[in-house]
């Protein structure tokens, strides 16, 4: 009987024991499963999290971006309008001027855009400067060409060779009346455009008194022997009638 008793309580707390290890099981079961949900549904708040500040990193990207190429777009009109004042002068601006127009409604426009027209607007302006350059270039050689020019004319065969030209094509004076304008100079002033008798005053290659009347002829009569030359024929068509009288009266008295 009394074994039997024993066996019992035995069989009751193993009984018991499996019990408790069954609900110790469920419940560990049921923890498991709650931090399960607990760690999805942090996961997805992550998830979300990230979602979002990717969203504002790329809204914040797009407004810097815009923010920098309307920058570009400011630095390239400024550069562009300089251009414009400085070479309008000189050549055709009008393909410049368009392209500024263009570019200065950047505002409107998104980023990429902006950067295409200021892009745009910068090459326009490089081929405006490099053609007033051209043109720079061009009037430095056309006054080169000018200032030799002016030189050959002012030496004594330069002279001589506008006087035979204006004295053929403006008064009919041929080879024979040349001849005398030419002794005639020679001896007035060695056809040099800057002599001058110390005593009279008189003054370029016709010796003209005061050397002030040959302004009638141009205003740079005093450093242009085209322009001397050009008083002096006109004096002696019109107090000798040709070359040859004036030569002849200078061998009279020495003057004309």
């Amino acid at each position: 009987m009394l074994l039997l008793k024993r066996f019992t309580r035995a069989q009751i707390l193993i009984a018991s024991l499996v019990v408790l290890g069954i609900a110790l099981a469920s419940f560990l079961t049921i923890q498991a499963n709650v931090a399960r949900v607990q760690s999805i549904a942090t996961g997805e708040k992550i998830e979300g999290s990230r979602t979002q500040l990717a969203t504002a990193l790329e809204a914040t990207a797009e407004t810097v971006s815009e923010a920098q190429a309307n920058k570009r777009a400011e630095a390239v009109l400024a550069e562009a309008n300089q251009v414009i004042a400085d070479v309008q002068q000189k050549v055709d601006t009008t393909p410049l001027v368009s392209s500024v127009a263009s570019l200065a409604s950047y505002a409107e426009h998104d980023g990429d855009t902006v950067l295409a027209l200021a892009a745009s607007t910068q090459a326009t302006a490089a081929e405006v400067q490099a053609a007033a350059a051209e043109a720079d270039r061009q009037a430095a050689a056309a006054a080169a060409a000018a200032a030799e020019a002016q030189r050959v004319a002012n030496t004594p065969d330069g002279a001589r060779a506008t006087a035979r030209s204006m004295a053929q094509s403006s008064y009919g004076w041929g080879d024979s009346q040349f001849s005398c304008l030419d002794k005639l100079w020679q001896k007035e002033s060695g056809w040099s455009y800057t002599a001058r008798n110390a005593s009279s005053g008189a003054t370029g290659i016709p010796q003209a008194l005061p050397g002030s009347k040959m302004a009638s002829a141009g205003s740079d009569w005093a450093t242009n022997a085209s322009t001397q030359v050009k008083w002096g024929l006109d004096y002696i068509s019109r107090a000798y009638g040709s070359p040859c009288s004036a030569w002849s009266h200078s061998q009279s008295v020495n003057w004309y």
